[in-house]
């Protein structure tokens, strides 16, 4: 039988259970909306950008994709005549180079960004 400590623990036990498993959860989601909204975006012509470097863009990507390292974002597009409210898409590996690449649009006055995070998350949600 089961006495009132034992009931506890499984009780704190299963608490934590559920607490885990429940934040575990919304990430998933997130990345899964983030990947719809992605291609809509991209299904609706947005420009599309690869920020990795032109290696890993070898290796694969998106097709369609302009590959401009993170690095080069703003001169790159100011060089290619992109006006600062053209819808642009930016992917990298996990979604941390994209995310200094909008950034630094951001800056520039870019108004219409969105950062689809990584290649691999971004393709699960196609």
């Amino acid at each position: 039988m089961l006495n009132i400590s034992m009931l506890k623990t499984i009780k704190a036990m299963l608490t934590v259970l559920l607490i885990v498993s429940s934040s575990a959860a919304i990430p998933v989601f997130a990345n899964e909306q983030q990947g719809q909204i992605a291609w809509q975006k991209i299904n609706g012509n947005a420009t599309l950008i690869d920020v990795r470097t032109a290696e890993e863009f070898t290796a694969g990507h998106i097709e369609g994709a302009i590959n401009i390292p993170f690095e080069h974002i703003v001169a790159e597009l100011a060089k290619l005549n992109i006006a600062k409210d053209t819808e642009v898409v930016l992917y990298c590996r996990s979604g941390r180079r994209s995310g200094i690449a909008q950034n630094a649009l951001i800056e520039q006055g870019y108004t219409a960004t969105f950062n689809a995070g990584g290649l691999d998350t971004l393709m699960s949600t196609r």
